[in-house]
């Protein structure tokens, strides 16, 4: 398979080509694609340099896969030109996820939608990510009525030269800063940019997103993003209000045997997911499963993911993976 990672400099890029090495993905050749000014620069794979080359040079190729993680204005510019040479596009950015023909995708909920059909999917928001992979099967059962959703979110989520300002302002070293305010000791109830709603743009990601993931605009939904003074991992409180009752047993137990999650949910011994445990892990981690006395139907849960793995490359590649398990390349 001929795959070309668009981004491959970046935090996320650099993740892909890590993962396509572990997960044995069958590569024939790597084009790595970036911006003019790191072209002819050389990453290593497998062993191996290769030249980086630009974005005309990687639709002339034609590659099989295109992995893009290189930022919204660049996917909807370059995604259609890769699709039209006959290239399935994973794209990571915000550009295709709420285009009422691009599928969104979170591989263990949706893609067996995928088709022929399909040369842009779309890669949803790290936070929604892992939060559908726990939501997904209890919405299945239940059906969700109304979500308040509060998120913890590492500094990574923005970026390398956030993951510079932090560490730049914990080592008292001048560094550019990509937030308003100071991120070390400090939290910012402030992910993306604000909207004429009040809302930002990433709590508005979370309400749309979950929408059409689930196909379902009838689910009520609030969210409250906060950034973190934390290099990787993204933290979610999530109260869901069900239409249907349950028993707590059952939540556990339908949680515990879904695809790509772990629970860890042990009070007496202080057992729950954390960032420090849930890095560089593909899982999704739910915990703190409680029911919420104040309702009929509801209940409390704790998510934790690595949102530079599952909540972006990971499940990239594992759309890739769906592909040519669906013989769509």
């Amino acid at each position: 398979m001929k795959v070309a990672v668009v981004g491959v400099t970046g935090v996320v890029g650099t993740v892909l080509l890590k993962l396509l090495e572990e997960r044995e993905f069958p590569v024939s050749e790597i084009i790595p694609v970036a911006s003019e000014k790191s072209v002819g620069n050389k990453i290593m794979f497998k062993g191996q340099d290769y030249k980086i080359v630009s974005l005309g040079d990687a639709v002339n190729m034609k590659p099989d896969i295109a992995l893009f993680s290189a930022g919204g204005s660049i996917s909807l510019e370059w995604a259609p030109k890769f699709a039209k040479e006959g290239t399935r596009v994973v794209d990571n950015s915000s550009a295709w996820r709420m285009d009422s023909t691009k599928k969104l995708i979170v591989s263990e909920v949706n893609s067996k939608v995928l088709t022929k059909e399909d040369f842009i999917i779309a890669n949803p928001n790290c936070s929604t990510m892992q939060m559908l992979v726990v939501l997904a099967p209890l919405h299945k059962k239940y059906k969700i009525k109304r979500l308040v959703i509060s998120t913890y979110q590492s500094v990574s989520g923005t970026g390398k030269n956030a993951i510079d300002q932090l560490e730049g302002e914990r080592n008292d070293v001048n560094s550019s800063k990509v937030y308003p305010y100071s991120i070390d000791q400090n939290l910012l109830p402030h992910c993306d940019v604000f909207e004429k709603d009040g809302y930002t743009k990433e709590e508005n990601k979370l309400i749309n997103e979950t929408r059409k993931i689930l196909n379902d605009n009838s689910i009520q939904i609030t969210s409250t993003a906060v950034r973190v003074p934390i290099e990787i991992c993204h933290g979610e409180s999530v109260n869901i209000e069900f239409e249907k009752d349950f028993e707590i047993e059952d939540i556990f137990e339908i949680l515990s045997n879904s695809p790509g999650l772990v629970v860890e949910d042990d009070p007496d011994n202080n057992k729950y997911p954390m960032p420090i445990n849930s890095a560089n892990k593909d899982e999704v981690f739910v915990g703190r499963i409680r029911r919420d006395f104040s309702i009929k139907s509801g209940i409390n849960l704790w998510i934790v993911a690595d949102n530079l793995r599952k909540g972006a490359a990971t499940n990239t590649i594992q759309i890739a993976e769906k592909l040519i398990e669906l013989k769509i390349v």
